[in-house]
């Protein structure tokens, strides 16, 4: 891998070495901002100390998978880096998990210790599966600890509803429980091979996994991606840190990345439009990671009031397409470069970025990260590598590619194609090494035998001056066997009809990629990161639901 421009990163082969790198260079920098309340880097590298030393007391063990089931907090950010600390495998959980989700990602896991905030729609869900799951230690940390004083005192007042008073045991225990241990934490060796994350995700099958992200392929991933960010200014940036970081793409591009980089984190919780737009009017970030709707509602924001987006020096975008057309509004409302990358979670998750520095191809999500190669191989035959411009599997060999599923050797097995990682996605690459994604092979439509691909309609409707969103699924369909049906919401103030842009793609895309039928909605389901979620519109189509606002050819 070249040099690092940023000194200490490429030493680093561990997470804790890289965040005590940070330490030791931006001691007195703020790391992290949270509602009005600041902790400097020493700050932060002090209270890591202290959760990794009262995580050894309690009885976490090297290898013990400890739960981080939080928003973005400070919280996360301390017993992410202190479980590491104590040689310990993170899991992370998603908040908005049900009851179910959150049981059977705790026993696939074997977590033995859960991180929570004291907020009503989590905690109680974790107690109510503690038992049954097999939860040793529950850690409730409270919101109102990490608040400026004024908010702290007047928070349980003004949030009571959202709030829950745990009845603490041997098994539910306070944040002061942990965290009031005195001394250093015991030193552990830890290997760069080690698994650090347990990262779940559906993959290609949609069955969760775990997958088992080394301390080696979140270090490798981290200096990739800031290796391809020659202008980041080292100790003088600040991120706008709006992407959930329980998700692979924020734990990496935001978190890691930043505190390898001495950079500010500004936390928020959750996404909500008019906050993040005075945060970046406010508190005048200069690094912005999203998805693509994200981006479309910040633009929508900024052209119906005037607000001063100027700070923000490069955004980049992922986990979803990024329309073109989408792109080049957000730049020309902000002045400011927006980049479309992509990975996935069993790389940790970065393989390739649009440069920030150099051309970007409108449709492609760029070239490979430093080390990185991408293989396209005959989706049916992934013994053969394709040529040049011939759309199939894109594979993916790397030092951030994953070391496998947690207790699935047989999965393991199947996503390796004589060593590289196959991600399920189709795509090609151009003479450039630009990287193009055509789609998910799940989502592939079979119409007549022939190949349509979502994305080539989704990019269609784009187009349109009045669509905001689009996506668009396969439906049964008794001539074809299976159709394109679009969902799409429309702009602020705009109108238009099902029938006129049906129209309006006839002229764009080929008679048998046409939609057999054009829903406008008011809203379309999203993922926890925000992406446009495909899931639960076709659940609706396959119960036979309908709408009024339908239009059908």
């Amino acid at each position: 891998m070249p040099d690092a421009p940023f000194p200490g990163l490429r030493q680093a082969k561990t997470l804790p070495a890289l965040l005590d790198s940070a330490v030791a260079q931006f001691a007195q920098r703020p790391a992290l901002e949270f509602m009005g309340r600041r902790w400097t880097y020493l700050e932060l590298g002090e209270w890591v100390d202290r959760a990794a030393k009262g995580l050894q007391e309690l009885g976490i063990k090297p290898g013990d998978r400890v739960g981080l089931c939080l928003p973005n907090t400070p919280y996360f950010v301390v017993f992410y880096f202190a479980a590491l600390r104590a040689a310990a495998i993170v899991v992370n959980f998603n908040p908005l998990y049900s009851e179910p989700e959150l049981r059977n990602q705790i026993r696939d896991s074997r977590t033995k210790l859960m991180v929570v905030p004291d907020l009503a729609m989590i905690y109680p869900k974790v107690r109510a599966v503690a038992d049954e799951a097999g939860l040793s230690w529950i850690v409730v940390c409270p919101m109102g600890g990490i608040l400026p004083p004024v908010k702290a005192a007047l928070f349980p007042i003004l949030r009571y509803r959202s709030l829950v008073r745990p009845s603490y045991d041997d098994r539910v225990l306070p944040l002061a429980r942990v965290m009031g241990q005195s001394g250093s934490p015991a030193s552990i060796p830890i290997g760069a091979d080690d698994v650090a994350v347990l990262q779940y995700t559906g993959g290609t099958t949609g069955t969760p996994k775990g997958a088992m992200l080394t301390h080696r392929n979140l270090t490798a991933n981290c200096h990739q991606v800031l290796l391809h960010v020659p202008s980041l200014r080292l100790g003088e940036e600040r991120t706008l840190a709006v992407l959930p970081l329980f998700h692979v793409f924020a734990m990496t591009a935001v978190m890691n990345s930043g505190i390898a980089t001495g950079t500010e984190l500004l936390l928020h919780p959750r996404f909500e439009i008019g906050a993040v737009v005075r945060a970046i009017h406010r508190q005048r970030p200069t690094i912005l990671h999203g998805v693509p709707t994200v981006y479309a509602a910040i633009s929508s924001a900024a052209e119906k009031r005037r607000c001063d987006l100027s700070s923000l020096r490069f955004c980049i975008s992922g986990g979803a397409p990024l329309a073109a057309e989408l792109r080049k509004r957000f730049e020309k409302l902000t002045n400011c470069k927006l980049v479309e990358g992509y990975g996935l979670t069993e790389a940790s998750p970065v393989v390739a970025c649009n440069p920030l520095d150099g051309r970007i191809k409108d449709g492609s999500v760029g070239i490979p990260m430093a080390d990185t190669v991408i293989e396209i191989r005959e989706p049916d035959k992934p013994g053969r590598t394709l040529p040049t411009g011939a759309k199939g599997e894109i594979c993916v060999r790397g030092p951030q590619v994953m070391k496998g599923y947690w207790k699935r050797p047989e999965e393991t097995a199947a996503v390796f194609v004589k060593g590289a990682l196959r991600t399920g996605d189709i795509g090609y690459l151009d003479e450039d090494g630009y990287l193009f994604i055509v789609d998910r092979i799940k989502d592939l439509i079979l119409c007549s035998g022939y190949n349509v691909y979502p994305r080539v309609l989704e990019e269609a409707l784009y187009q349109h001056p009045a669509v905001a969103e689009a996506v668009v699924i396969g439906v049964p369909d008794a001539y074809r066997g299976q159709a394109p049906k679009a969902f799409v919401t429309l702009r602020a103030g705009a109108q238009t009809r099902p029938e006129e842009l049906l129209g309006f793609l006839s002229a764009r895309v080929s008679k048998i990629e046409m939609p057999r039928q054009i829903e406008i909605r008011d809203s379309l389901p999203r993922t926890m990161i925000g992406k446009l979620s495909k899931k639960e519109l076709i659940a609706e189509e396959a119960k036979g639901s309908r709408h009024e606002t339908t239009g059908e050819r």
